[in-house]
């Protein structure tokens, strides 16, 4: 017996899901504001880290939506894993290329200026797809 789409988003929503949601939805917010005030205010001394962080914001939406139900379960896995690949990949070149980044964004130092979080959050995300049902809606039981 298939299983519903709409018993799929129910789980993914349910229990600590509501607060990966919240969380998600806490960091588009954030890293939207933040990187409106940073291109239109700054945006000619560090380019390249306002718009990375104009596109963690995206992610952290898409993620959030996906998340909620709002959009396929294919999109949330997407949305984790290019945020957690956004994650290392920028972390690692704002180590290297200090001064490509000398204004923090969400996703540089591996996060280290939020706590670490939007490090463990696509890993927590990804753990919470598969756990409420690694299965695609058109997969059989």
């Amino acid at each position: 017996m298939a299983e519903s789409p709409e018993s799929l988003r129910e789980t993914t929503r349910s229990g600590p899901g509501r607060l990966l949601i919240a969380v998600y939805g806490i960091f588009a917010i954030a890293a939207t504001a933040r990187s409106a005030v940073q291109l239109a205010t700054r945006f000619g001394q560090a380019p390249l880290a306002y718009l990375l962080s104009a596109f963690a914001a995206v992610v952290y939406v898409v993620a959030t939506a996906a998340l909620a139900g709002v959009v396929s379960r294919r999109v949330a896995y997407l949305a984790c894993g290019v945020e957690l690949a956004g994650v290392i990949v920028v972390g690692a070149v704002s180590l290297v290329f200090a001064d490509a980044f000398p204004d923090a964004t969400v996703w540089s130092d591996f996060g280290g200026g939020y706590g670490y979080v939007p490090l463990v959050l696509p890993v927590l995300g990804l753990l919470w797809l598969r756990h409420t049902g690694g299965r695609h809606p058109s997969a059989s039981s």
